[in-house]
């Protein structure tokens, strides 16, 4: 998975520094009462003191399903920071003793087995969406698969190495890339030993080359890093989002493959571009508050 600023599922900064993690660690490992009731805490006094990124949110989600009123809008808001809440704290709970293992309910299994049916390994596309790192080690496990989450390094190294714990404790890889064309060798590898790269496509940071789309009625682009991944080995591009729908519990659409040929054309890039973002549209509109999109970019 690409994170296009190392942000775990498109968290706001302020709370995604080393105190925090830890704290939702340690909380993410007591009892199972205290796991279901204190992240939804947490999420409201985050809203709270989190102005910008509250009003950011707000404006978001009129984007994504228009006007709602007053109320119905700050509710929506609030359950979107309740909701990244709970995701963090089981993300970072991997590996505990105490509550039950993860769930989760699956639609579209067999575009999986039709991507993997190429033998060229798998281009995940995904988006900061609730529960993907959750969801992600339960697709590794019950396909064989070797999922590579791939970001950029982290200026806070400290908070860094708690999240990649947690997401080894999962059975996640982890690849840090930089600027360096040649970084994204292991990618390649990984793909062509038959593996899986996921990449999320709903954040493009200003140094990285992206391909112009349609996405919510308006103009936006989507990083083209899956499109040459899968040109270059010959890997289907498939559209995974995730959705969190109770305590542990989480429901993955899988999208039919997208196929790009080595050499081809803009007009054939654009095409799969879009597809990847009507993919995500249509996932995101059915399930706004799902979305943990917290600032422009």
């Amino acid at each position: 998975m690409v994170y296009s600023d190392r942000e775990m599922e498109g968290s706001p900064p302020r709370l995604e520094g080393e105190l925090l993690r830890r704290m939702a660690r340690w909380g993410s490992r007591g009892p199972e009462w205290f796991v279901r009731v204190a992240p939804p805490i947490v999420g409201l006094v985050a809203c709270a003191v989190a102005g910008e990124r509250r009003r950011f949110v707000a404006d978001n989600l009129r984007r994504v399903r228009g006007k709602r009123g007053t109320f119905h809008e700050a509710l929506d808001v609030a359950r979107l920071f309740t909701g990244y809440a709970a995701c963090l704290a089981e993300v970072l709970g991997a590996g505990a003793t105490r509550g039950r293992s993860p769930e989760a309910l699956v639609h579209g299994e067999l575009h999986l087995r039709d991507a993997m049916a190429d033998g060229r390994g798998v281009v995940f596309v995904t988006a900061h969406t609730a529960g993907w790192e959750t969801v992600g080690p339960l697709l590794s496990r019950d396909h064989g698969l070797e999922v590579m989450i791939v970001e950029r390094a982290e200026k806070d190294r400290a908070a860094s190495a708690i999240q990649d714990r947690a997401r080894e404790a999962h059975g996640l890889r982890v690849a840090h890339v930089g600027d360096d064309p040649l970084s994204a060798l292991p990618l390649v590898h990984h793909l062509r030993g038959g593996g899986v790269v996921a990449v999320q496509i709903d954040r493009v940071p200003t140094h990285l080359r992206a391909r112009a789309v349609i996405l919510f009625g308006e103009p936006a682009r989507i990083p083209e890093g899956p499109l040459h991944l899968a040109a270059m080995t010959g890997a289907p591009i498939l559209p995974v989002f995730a959705a969190r729908t109770g305590h542990r519990r989480y429901e993955v659409e899988l999208h039919r493959p997208v196929r790009v040929a080595r050499g081809a054309p803009d007009r054939v890039l654009d095409g799969a571009a879009q597809a990847l973002a009507s993919a995500m549209e249509r996932f995101v509109r059915a399930r706004p508050t799902q979305w943990f999109h917290f600032r422009p970019g």
